[in-house]
């Protein structure tokens, strides 16, 4: 009795040791998670705003730009998958790699080749465990984005974007992260970036409509030029600012469910250590009540 009382009682200092560890991240996480809103929030407004322009451009000019115009033939895609540096976050990054794998299922049912570019060290271990190729690899800000990691990757991409698909490039990108809906949910969502799609915001017109009419100082490449660049930044800054706030969501969840379990486990060791103990007294008092009455038998 004595040996399984002490093993309960360690079992009950580990899961209290434990539940010290998964309440201080489950504090942190909710301290970080309204920085991350808010960085949501100020860079959302933006990246639709850009995002509408350019496809209003893109609807309704005749400009023939190779940001805008839509390959005869689709030879090669790249997926952009968005996890996450740790874990501890529950389904954070499985379910992004999970649709990262759907879309890649899709793409090449299509008859289209598939090259990655991850972020983030989950994405990658998964890649490296299956002994997949890569193109190129971001780690180190998941949980915390810096706008210079989302302009490297975005001038990757658009690099790999210009290279004909013989020379290694890609005809079309798409970008695949977990999309920040509320504290308790969080989307695994699918954006084709290049070429560019009528997206939110942009209706086409009816028969009684007039087209808009833009104007173009200097030229149409020009500005084309400057802009879409700020485009491609500004959404995968924003696909950034959301994987990172979803992240701080999922982890706050899973560390408070763990917190729950530990208590949970405390409780049910307490109790069977109460048992035990119980059972231990009970015998003791067994013994004594058997001794005394073998020493009174004896004496009479």
């Amino acid at each position: 009795m004595g040996a399984q009382l002490r093993v309960y009682r360690q079992k009950i200092k580990a899961a209290q040791t434990t539940k010290k560890i998964t309440r201080a991240m489950e504090l942190i996480s909710a301290s970080r998670i309204q920085k991350a809103k808010a960085r949501v929030a100020a860079s959302t407004p933006f990246a639709r705003s850009i995002t509408q322009a350019v496809s209003a451009v893109a609807t309704y000019s005749n400009v023939a730009h190779v940001l805008t115009t839509e390959p005869e033939k689709i030879e090669r895609a790249a997926v952009v998958i968005f996890a996450s540096d740790r874990g501890l976050a529950g389904a954070f990054s499985s379910q992004a790699l999970r649709e990262a794998e759907s879309l890649t299922q899709l793409l090449r049912a299509q008859g289209k080749d598939v090259v990655y570019f991850l972020v983030g060290r989950k994405a990658a271990a998964y890649f490296n465990f299956r002994r997949r190729p890569s193109e190129r690899v971001w780690t180190g800000s998941t949980d915390q984005p810096q706008f210079e990691t989302a302009r490297e990757i975005s001038d990757a991409l658009l690099e790999a974007f210009l290279r004909d698909a013989d020379d290694g490039g890609v005809d079309e990108i798409h970008v695949v992260f977990n999309r920040f809906v509320s504290m308790v949910t969080q989307i695994p969502q699918v954006v084709r970036l290049l070429p560019l799609e009528v997206v939110e915001g942009i209706e086409e017109p009816g028969e009684s409509q007039v087209l808009p009419l833009y104007e173009f100082e200097p030229d149409v490449e020009t500005v084309l030029d400057a802009l879409l660049p700020v485009y491609i930044e500004s959404r995968i800054f924003n696909s950034m600012l959301q994987s990172a706030a979803a992240e701080h969501a999922a982890r706050q969840k899973a560390m408070q469910s763990a917190s729950d379990n530990a208590d949970k486990l405390i409780k049910d060791f307490t109790r069977l250590s109460n048992n035990a103990r119980q059972a231990e007294i009970t015998s003791q008092i067994s013994e004594i009540v058997g001794g005394a009455d073998a020493l009174s038998s004896a004496k009479n």
